[in-house]
């Protein structure tokens, strides 16, 4: 059973020879090959390099097209720094004024130069190990996307003060994300990660206003075109579990502060669960033994369907043998049946 046999077996319920693996990683993965992290985000076939390296080395069930959330909003006209070996900056908004909201451009995923390059890492993924390994391909939310236009202190404050102006910016962004994830697929992605992180900081009600109908509109246009989808949001969302139930994902990723097994129980198998130990505490600063019993703990009580993996973004420095300790705890589940 390859890993693609088993992420679908997986999400059909189907029996599988182990549960699959789908943490992600980032800047772990480019220093991983000894790249830095500005050739990791601006060019494919390093970051190709990188997922295919970690995905055989530390037994992953995913290459992934993930970096950083700049991409689209850099081919929006975004300043973003990338620094040699550090995580990408931005220190003034694009839309620092409501009427710069006129001035938007949507980027297309063909040409925005960042965005065509994630094209092409899917596009290489696809030479490499399609048919074999899931490849997932990664969209931000729309919320998301209009906080990294406009900054998170400015997108919390538009929430409440003019939330009819927001709506035109989310709209537009989702269009924008709805092409971006048809060309992934297109290039080969089975997989559509859409990350909406910003939403954990705001009300179950806001959510259903200002992010839910987003996320639907383009995991119905993902599922469309016959992709998975899988939704992401750091922090601890237990108050919007029974909204991202509605998203329309297939796997819906749980960070650490999540109490999963109380979240498989209210899902009851309608949805797959990712996670979801913490992948600070257990990942990085943990001990095998640790990593052992949490991965156990996560399979144990996550229901039927669960995809192994960290809460989020396992970090840099990780220890390998903290990923072979989850990779052999997922071995010796399925020997024992």
């Amino acid at each position: 059973m390859n890993s693609l046999d088993r992420l679908r077996s997986r999400l059909r319920d189907e029996l599988v020879d182990r549960p699959p693996n789908l943490d992600i990683l980032m800047t772990l993965a480019a220093h991983h090959i000894g790249q830095p992290l500005a050739s990791y985000y601006r060019d494919h076939r390093v970051l190709v390099a990188a997922n295919l390296a970690v995905c055989e080395d530390f037994e992953l069930d995913i290459v992934q097209a993930i970096s950083d959330p700049y991409r689209e909003a850099a081919d929006f006209g975004l300043e973003v720094e990338f620094p040699a070996d550090n995580l990408p900056i931005n220190s003034k908004p694009l839309l620092a004024e409501p009427e710069d909201i006129k001035r938007l451009v949507p980027p297309d995923p063909a040409t925005g130069p960042r965005m065509s390059d994630r094209v092409e890492a899917v596009r290489l993924f696809r030479e490499k190990v399609g048919g074999e390994v899931p490849i997932m391909g990664w969209v931000e939310g729309a919320l998301a996307e209009a906080s990294d236009l406009r900054s998170m202190y400015l997108t919390m404050t538009d929430l409440v003060s003019r939330p009819e102006w927001l709506t035109e910016l989310l709209e537009t962004c989702a269009e924008v994300e709805i092409a971006f994830a048809r060309s992934q697929i297109e290039a080969g992605a089975d997989i559509i990660g859409l990350g909406d992180a910003v939403c954990s900081q705001i009300s179950p009600k806001m959510y259903r206003q200002f992010a839910l109908p987003y996320e639907q509109h383009i995991f119905a246009a993902v599922h469309e075109m016959g992709a998975v989808t899988r939704l992401h949001i750091c922090g601890n969302t237990t108050r919007l579990l029974p909204d991202m139930l509605q998203s329309g994902a297939d796997i819906i990723d749980l960070d650490w502060m999540v109490d999963i097994e109380k979240a498989a129980q209210f899902f009851d198998d309608k949805v797959a669960i990712c996670g979801n130990f913490d992948p600070v505490a257990v990942m990085l600063q943990g001990t095998p033994e640790k990593v052992r019993s949490a991965t156990l703990k996560c399979i144990q009580k996550g229901g039927k369907r669960l995809f192994s993996g960290a809460g989020c973004e396992v970090p840099d420095g990780t220890p390998e043998e903290n990923f072979r300790a989850q990779s052999r705890a997922l071995r010796d589940i399925a020997s024992r049946g």
